[in-house]
């Protein structure tokens, strides 16, 4: 494994330029799962933008319930708590959007601490050509007095060498390393991943998605990719992803022919997982 400095508060506060996100920062050597961790402290009562990140998981987890692989010293595995302070938006747009916003602030932090462009695969996996380099896991609950409240999980392929990867992700998972052949620091990397997503939250709370979106659909490789959509209870959808709804759904149109003989309407996907295909 390659060498990688620790985290530590000490070099992640040296260069922190937010406001609040990561003000209030834990950090630990291993827990079962930093979301976790956030999620105990935010229904304790903890402030808006408190941070854990651990240099090891035990348990981490991905969407749709899956293993995320969490060696330690190599990665980035972090959580924010986000409260609805000040919230001019709905609910459901606020909630809806914050996974997709948290991806494209990720994709964002990358680039500007190692230039390596990132694209987004819906909702808020971090590819680079084709392999996964990092995802996002938001969690959500609702409290009669502290109102809704996302715990945003993010993990991060930082130094950890190819052969490090268990041998089933081999060929489906990157690092930023691997990319770059450069040993990446992960206290500036945490910094500006802070950064970037203190700036999004803030836009998508005050103003919601309208300027969002058109950013999201700027990185999401997604979109005019032929995809598999497979839903709940084993079904699927093979169509063309065309784009992303006002309230973050993914738009794909069905290859199947309707009974007139005309394309098929567009379908919106909440939930799913999505299989890029190839023409």
């Amino acid at each position: 494994m390659t060498s990688s400095a620790p985290l530590t508060l000490d070099d992640i506060r040296s260069t922190l330029a937010t406001v609040q996100f990561g003000q209030r920062l834990y950090v630990h050597h291993e827990v079962p799962s930093t979301n976790s961790e956030a999620m105990a402290l935010a229904q304790a009562g903890a402030e808006h933008g408190t941070v854990v990140v651990a240099e090891s998981q035990s348990a981490g987890r991905g969407r749709l319930s899956r293993q995320w692989h969490s060696p330690a010293g190599a990665n980035l595995y972090c959580s924010v708590i986000v409260k609805d302070e000040g919230r001019t938006v709905g609910d459901s747009e606020w909630l809806s959007w914050m996974p997709l916003a948290s991806a494209l602030a990720a994709a964002e932090a990358v680039q500007v601490t190692t230039s390596i462009p990132l694209s987004v695969k819906w909702p808020n996996d971090l590819l680079y050509q084709d392999r996964k380099v990092g995802g996002i896991l938001c969690e959500s609950l609702r409290t009669p007095i502290q109102g809704s409240i996302v715990v945003i999980g993010i993990g991060l392929n930082v130094n950890l060498p190819q052969k490090s990867f268990p041998e089933e992700l081999r060929q489906t998972a990157t690092s930023l390393f691997e990319i770059s052949k450069n040993s990446i620091d992960r206290n500036r990397l945490l910094a500006q991943l802070l950064y970037e997503l203190e700036q999004v939250v803030r836009e998508l709370t005050i103003h919601g998605s309208s300027h969002l979106r058109p950013a999201y659909l700027n990185r999401c490789c997604t979109i005019g990719k032929r995809v598999r959509v497979i839903l709940r209870a084993e079904q699927e959808i093979i169509g063309t992803a065309e784009s992303i709804s006002s309230d973050g759904a993914l738009q794909v149109r069905p290859h199947f022919t309707a009974p007139t003989g005309s394309p098929h309407e567009l379908i919106d996907v909440h939930a799913a997982d999505i299989v890029h295909l190839r023409e």
